[in-house]
């Protein structure tokens, strides 16, 4: 390997350039980008910073409280998703449609399927946001047991 030592992010970004195919260098910016993303990602802990402030912030809604989420990468996007997902069903593994036996008792329910993406509007004044990605959750309030009704 001819080009080790790597001793600055110049010297890394060389290597990513050199190894990525001129056909696909050509399209979407500088190839190294997305390296240095994982190493920043990998080095200050974000994804998991991220799962432990979702648990929190979801831990400390009331009902009726909403946890809104802009994530600006798939990683993001795909932790987000899958915490509110579970946390709107209480990671109820019964068929979809039917009704569920497994005792879930969701305290929570997804504003809005799916993530929000920026208009074409939006991406034009500013093409950072094409990336971004928003989700929302809400606590429900707790079904009233003893009468049947919700609090």
């Amino acid at each position: 390997m001819a080009a080790r030592p790597i001793t600055t992010t110049g010297q890394l970004a060389d290597v990513v350039r050199a190894a990525i195919p001129a056909a696909t260098r050509r399209t979407g910016g500088h190839p190294a980008r997305r390296v240095f993303q994982a190493i920043r990602i990998a080095v200050n802990e974000e994804l998991d910073q991220l799962e432990r402030a979702l648990d929190d912030a979801l831990a400390l809604l009331r009902p009726g409280g909403r946890c809104v989420v802009i994530a600006y990468h798939s990683g993001e996007d795909r932790l987000v998703k899958t915490t509110f997902t579970r946390a709107a069903t209480d990671d109820c593994r019964c068929p979809p449609g039917l009704p569920c036996v497994c005792g879930a008792d969701p305290q929570f329910r997804l504003v809005a399927r799916g993530a929000r993406r920026p208009s074409e509007e939006e991406v034009a004044r500013n093409r950072r946001a094409e990336s971004a990605r928003l989700r929302v959750i809400e606590r429900i309030p707790a079904p009233d047991h003893s009468t049947g009704d919700v609090a």
